[in-house]
Parts: structure tokens; sequence; C-alpha cells
């Protein structure tokens, strides 16, 4: 099996490809001499290539420089997530590929007080999430868009997730204050990995939600970590997105980001782990 990807080096994509050894992967990347901001270096490669499916990882993910950047169609945010979207989807319809879009929960504003389901109407709230949101509507419907949240792993030395910098500062004894009143839905990697295996299987259209089977407040979930690592679970301690909010020149955060899974396990008899779960198969990678 051959796959074009984007982003396949990044915290997501080189778990996918570590976990899907038998793949083919071709990668679109920077490190590679590829730039999907210029597609003409990318023409070549689509032209040649013999597989069905293109899966379009890469993003600008950095929400704090990001919001540096709101409005600025001309920054890299925008850049990436949006000029970059378009020309991978070009390439896809020119050469009949099938695309799976990566995009995040973040497009949702967090006012919805059940999990929110695949159509529900996206109101993004930060400039990230306003350029995921206008990456999702360049897809095509007869293209795969696959939503991920709060994604976390055991090892990966060039970007650290909110599990593991949770585990870093319990483990050195350090107070985490964590939000009390926002929700989100943690999911393990290897879930994503697996779980996309099953769409480049049978690539359905339409949008799905990659998530975790559980969503906690980012407090209970930093009480999870020390319970299931055996840190001091005194050192986790409340705060309050609400109070966060009054600062002066607070970037805006969504209070819920519960998302429910519900159609990818229907749609493709995959479950991924709750939090618990995926907290436990981590410890053991750990090991």
């Amino acid at each position: 099996m051959e796959i074009i990807g984007t982003g396949l080096s990044g915290l997501v994509g080189s778990r996918i490809v570590e976990l899907n050894p038998d793949i083919n992967f071709t990668d679109l990347s920077i490190d590679t001499g590829f730039d999907i901001l210029k597609p003409e270096t990318l023409e070549s490669v689509f032209a040649h290539f013999t597989g069905n499916v293109v899966l379009h990882l890469a993003a600008f993910t950095d929400t704090n420089a990001a919001w540096d950047q709101k409005g600025d169609k001309n920054g890299l945010c925008y850049q990436l997530n949006v000029v970059g979207t378009q020309n991978i989807v070009n390439l896809c319809q020119k050469y009949g590929k099938h695309l799976i879009h990566i995009s995040t929960d973040y497009v949702f504003d967090g006012s919805k007080d059940t999990p929110y389901i695949e159509t529900d109407i996206p109101k993004p709230l930060d400039w990230y999430a306003q350029t995921k949101d206008l990456a999702e509507k360049l897809i095509p419907n007869n293209f795969t868009i696959i939503r991920i949240a709060s994604p976390y792993r055991a090892k990966f030395d060039l970007k650290i997730d909110l599990v593991r910098k949770i585990i870093s500062k319990l483990k050195n004894n350090e107070t985490c204050k964590l939000f009390t009143d926002q929700i989100t839905t943690p999911t393990f990697i290897d879930d994503i990995a697996l779980g996309l295996r099953k769409i480049i299987n049978d690539t359905k259209s339409g949008i799905y939600h990659l998530v975790g089977s559980s969503s906690q407040s980012v407090y209970e979930m930093g009480k999870l970590i020390a319970q299931t690592f055996n840190f001091d679970q005194n050192l986790v301690q409340p705060s309050s997105l609400a109070d966060y909010l009054k600062t002066p020149n607070a970037r805006p955060y969504a209070p819920n980001l519960s998302l429910s899974n519900q159609k990818f396990i229907t749609d493709f008899g995959y479950s991924p782990k709750t939090l618990i779960e995926g907290l436990l198969e981590l410890k053991k990678q750990l090991i």
C-alpha cells in the first residue's frame, strides 16, 4: 500500500508511520524537499503516484503564535492551514486521489452542554481555529475530514503534549494549576494511528471525530495522571478558565471541547481508549 502524506514528521504523523510499517509513505515535507505552499514541488509526485489515498496532517499548530498573527492572511498560520490545504485539495482533484484531511476540536466554541457531533456547526474562537475551520470548508464532500483532540503519546522529543507536560511537572514535584471548568477529550495517538488505518482501508467520505472515549476537565485529567503514575495528587490544584478569560489580552478558549466518537465507532468498528486506558498503556510504553 502506498500513501502520500504531509506532516508525517510531527507529533501525530510520525506515530502513524511507526504503527503502520507495511504502508509505503511518501512524505511531502520541507525535510524531504517539498513545500505545500509551492504546489509545483508536489506536482510530479502526484502525477506518478499509483496509490489512492492522500493523508494531510501538515498544519501550523502553535495556537499562541497563531493568536499573534490573528487576521493576517499573509502569516504562516493562514498560509499553511488554508492556502496549503487548498493546494493539496487541488492536486487530489486533478489526479483523482482521495483526501483524508486532519482537523481539530478547536473549530467549536465550547458553548454546547453535550458532546459535539459531526453535524454540529463550527464556531471557531481563535485564529488557529478559524484557519482550521476555513480549511475544512475547502474540503469537497466526497473527501474525508477527521477531527482529532488533545493528542498525547509516550515518546516524542520534538514536541511535548499536554499529558507529558503534566507528567514532567509532577515528576519534578512542581505544582500544576489546571482548569476545572474546561472540558477536553484527550486522545491516545496510537488510537489515531490505528483508527486512521481503518479509514484508509475503507475510505468513507464525510466528517468523523477520531477522539478518545472519555471527556473530563483538565483538572480531572491532571488528577488521573497523578493517580496513574503515583505522583502526589495534592500537586494538582484547581484554577478557573472563567477567571483567566477576564484577564487583559486573554486568548479565547472553548470551555467545552467534549467530542463524541460514536459515529466513528459505528462506521469503522474501532473504539479508541478512554483517558485512563490510554494512560495505563502510555505507562507501559514508558517503562
